[in-house]
């Protein structure tokens, strides 16, 4: 638990007072393309070190997400994209971490249910 714990804290935003940028009216679109191609860029970064292959795979899909952040970005929406990309890549990475290196059996289940549920979402993107 104390582990999960501490990977949560780390998903967290580390400036004081700070709270994740929620988006506004008409950023939508940006902010699930940015918060996919963070999560994608989590499991790339995860694979290198469970399974280096599918990071291949994965990094295509990187790519392709990261291009429909661009094709979608209004001027001046660069920062909020990019912490919205960050904040999801350390969520991500709490989850998948806990998924395959957790100590309690449990929490590794919820955590990998919860990973596979979030990049079936992004997959589902590329897909159409």
């Amino acid at each position: 638990m104390k582990t999960f714990l501490v990977m949560v804290s780390l998903a967290l935003p580390v400036q004081a007072g700070t709270l994740p940028l929620a988006p506004q009216a008409g950023e939508e679109q940006v902010y699930q393309f940015a918060s996919c191609a963070g999560r994608f860029s989590a499991l790339m970064e995860h694979q290198w070190l469970v399974d280096g292959p599918e990071s291949e795979r994965t990094a295509r899909m990187v790519a392709n997400m990261s291009a429909l952040v661009q094709a979608v970005l209004a001027e001046g929406q660069g920062r909020r994209a990019l912490s919205w990309r960050i904040e999801a890549k350390a969520a991500q990475r709490a989850l998948l971490m806990q998924a395959d290196f957790g100590t309690e059996a449990p929490l590794r289940q919820r955590a990998q249910a919860r990973a596979e549920v979030l990049l079936g979402a992004c997959r589902a993107l590329l897909l159409g």
